[in-house]
């Protein structure tokens, strides 16, 4: 088993899946926007190297090449290990980009291929998901999470046997929590419960009305995944008018299109070949810039335990400015002994911070300059933008409002004394009078 190799592969998408990141994501890809002082790709791969064995990591996604080719030339020297960027032709879906590649992610023979979505933030517990899938069997097994009720109806909803763990349905994304009468044929509903007895089809449907647990976008897979993905191709050409073996609803994407989710894991389900490990540690998909400062901060905190020596520290004296809580500051960094910095504050390469200055929760990109008395709280700020004398940049800081943090796209200009409350200001802007609640186009 010691020589065994495993590759890793993670889908970053690309320029269309990254919308809801501008006006950060209008230049720089949205998998190498900074959370907690590292690009958002960088903390699945730093788990992905700590794999025994670990022959490739492979990203997938839409981007130009040219937009990773720093990154990935950077990060391979830095791991010390092949990071290899592949640029899909046209959409493949999740399922379909793993099998384009198949000869290459296969290139090393590896025993096992993880599979992790770039805008994912939990602390990968890449090897206890091995060691759980090698002692489960079957093709493959995915990291999981409990959640509440209503949490569940937003992502892909499953039910997992509580002895077996072996996944026994799977739903992307239901539109209703799930819950079901046991009068009603649930097979009808859901075809992989068709495999089981009686007895096991009623415990299911028990299980379904206080199901709570959520697919985290986490996977290990055995080669045989790659035979599963083929054989959706096989089916989909010889029934291409016709996809209910498969699937119940009427499918609306391309034939050569095959994803993950509906057309893999819900199929499989129930039939002894997936399985599901439960991570009882942090978890949070990064849809928006205010997801992104989050997890930001839930990435700092794990530095405590992982990387404490990327966390400041300081207390007024000797010349430091003062550090509340858990803080990332580049070396390169130019911070004023009266600034008080923290909590959750993550400031990249070349950034000035004058006398006075306040930061919490807040995320400060390349070569921004704030100048004194400045104050920002739960904000995103551009690279190379400027923060006015006694200025005012601040938000909400509620993940879920639309304007509940603060972002400046690059080369913002808060001229002195001015507030920015609760907006988001696209690039290369002046701003000379206050704002709130409001886009800056």
């Amino acid at each position: 088993m010691s020589e065994e190799k495993i590759v890793a592969v993670i889908m970053v998408g690309g320029p269309t899946k990254g919308t809801r990141f501008r006006p950060l994501s209008f230049k720089t890809p949205k998998p190498l926007i900074p959370l907690a002082g590292q690009p958002m790709i960088h903390h699945p791969i730093s788990a992905c190297k700590k794999i025994p064995n670990l022959a490739q990591i492979f990203l997938i996604g839409f981007y130009e090449e040219r937009e990773f080719a720093l990154y990935v030339s950077s990060i391979s020297n830095e791991l010390k290990i092949p990071v290899r960027y592949l640029k899909e032709d046209k959409p493949h879906g999740s399922a379909g980009a793993l099998f384009h590649f198949r000869d290459r992610i296969m290139e090393e023979k590896p025993s096992h291929v993880f599979l992790l979505n770039c805008d994912v933030c939990c602390s990968f517990p890449l090897q206890d998901i091995l060691d759980a899938h090698r002692r489960y069997g079957g093709i493959g097994t995915m990291l999981v999470i409990k959640v509440s009720a209503e949490a569940a109806s937003q992502f892909g909803e499953l039910i997992s046997d509580p002895d077996t763990k072996e996944l026994l349905h799977y739903t992307e994304k239901p539109e209703t929590f799930v819950t079901l009468s046991l009068k009603f044929p649930v097979f009808f509903l859901f075809p992989s419960l068709v495999y089981m007895d009686f007895a096991k089809l009623i415990e299911v449907s028990l299980m379904m009305q206080v199901s709570d647990l959520i697919n985290c976008g986490v996977y290990v897979f055995t080669s045989d995944i790659f035979k599963a993905i083929e054989g959706v191709y096989n089916q989909m050409r010889e029934t291409s008018s016709n996809y209910s073996h498969f699937q119940s609803t009427t499918r609306s994407v391309p034939a050569d299109f095959v994803r993950l989710d509906q057309d893999i894991l819900s199929p499989l389900a129930g039939k002894k070949q997936l399985y599901t490990y439960e991570n009882k540690d942090f978890w949070e998909q990064i849809k928006t810039p205010a997801k992104s400062l989050k997890c930001s901060d839930l990435y700092l905190s794990q530095f405590r335990e992982t990387s404490p020596h990327l966390l400041a520290s300081g207390d007024a004296t000797n010349k430091k400015p003062m550090i509340v809580g858990d803080v990332y500051i580049h070396p390169s960094v130019k911070l004023h002994p009266t600034a008080k910095i923290g909590p959750n504050v993550s400031i990249s390469a070349n950034v000035r911070v004058g006398p006075g200055v306040r930061l919490i929760n807040c995320i400060i990109l390349d070569d921004v300059e704030i100048k004194e008395n400045a104050v920002v709280i739960n904000s995103i700020i551009g690279w190379k933008s400027s923060i006015g004398r006694w200025s005012r940049v601040q938000a909400s800081g509620d993940d879920n409002e639309r304007l509940g943090i603060t972002i400046l796209g690059e080369a913002v200009t808060v001229e002195d004394e001015v507030a920015v409350i609760g907006s988001i200001v696209l690039q290369n802007k002046t701003l000379n009078a206050s704002v709130q609640d409001d886009i800056i186009l």
